[in-house]
């Protein structure tokens, strides 16, 4: 690995340098790229997506190949390849085994009713974008489960799931886990 690149990058802003330097700082320096992850997400907020254009920025801000990058994106489901994923907020339901036992099926039709949209789908107001199944979420003792924006929020019921959109939707994007 070459290492990290510290020269100005157009791509990136400030903020999101200096996010993904907290993140390399974690690491011994030969390890750095193990930082790619949080790297990855710290770009994905501005544009609630990764383009190409700030995904090949992440390598050569890096000093990693453009198709390690390509390959750690398109592998891991947290990270949102596509434009139509760019809405503020996004949500992914577990339906995996101990989840649809427990309710997914509902959670998922309850979100798609509330906001009107389906799974794969992003409201027409930007506000939201609804995930394609979720295979494991690995929160199985707290099943059914959702994320919303990457924030687990376990033993879902309908009025949760209400009292967090309703959240959203007044208080803006949600980024840490309500205390049930």
């Amino acid at each position: 690995m070459a290492g990290v690149n510290k020269k100005t990058n157009t791509i990136l802003s400030k903020h999101e340098c200096d996010d993904i330097d907290s993140w390399i700082a974690r690491f011994p320096e030969e390890r750095s790229q193990s930082a790619l992850l949080a790297a990855l997400r710290a770009v994905m907020h501005e544009d609630h997506y990764l383009s190409t254009e700030k995904m090949d920025a992440v390598a050569e801000y890096m000093g990693l190949p453009k198709i390690a990058v390509y390959e750690v994106a398109s592998f891991y489901s947290m990270y949102e390849l596509d434009k139509k994923a760019a809405a503020k907020n996004s949500i992914s339901v577990c339906t995996n085994v101990s989840c649809m036992l427990n309710g997914s099926d509902e959670v998922v039709e309850h979100i798609e009713e509330r906001l009107g949209i389906k799974m794969g789908e992003s409201t027409p107001d930007g506000q939201f974008f609804f995930k394609i199944e979720e295979e494991c979420l690995a929160a199985c003792c707290g099943a059914p489960m959702m994320q919303l924006n990457h924030v687990y929020h376990e033993n879902l019921t309908k009025e949760k799931i209400d009292a967090l959109l309703d959240s959203v939707k007044t208080n803006g994007i949600l980024h840490k886990k309500e205390t049930s």
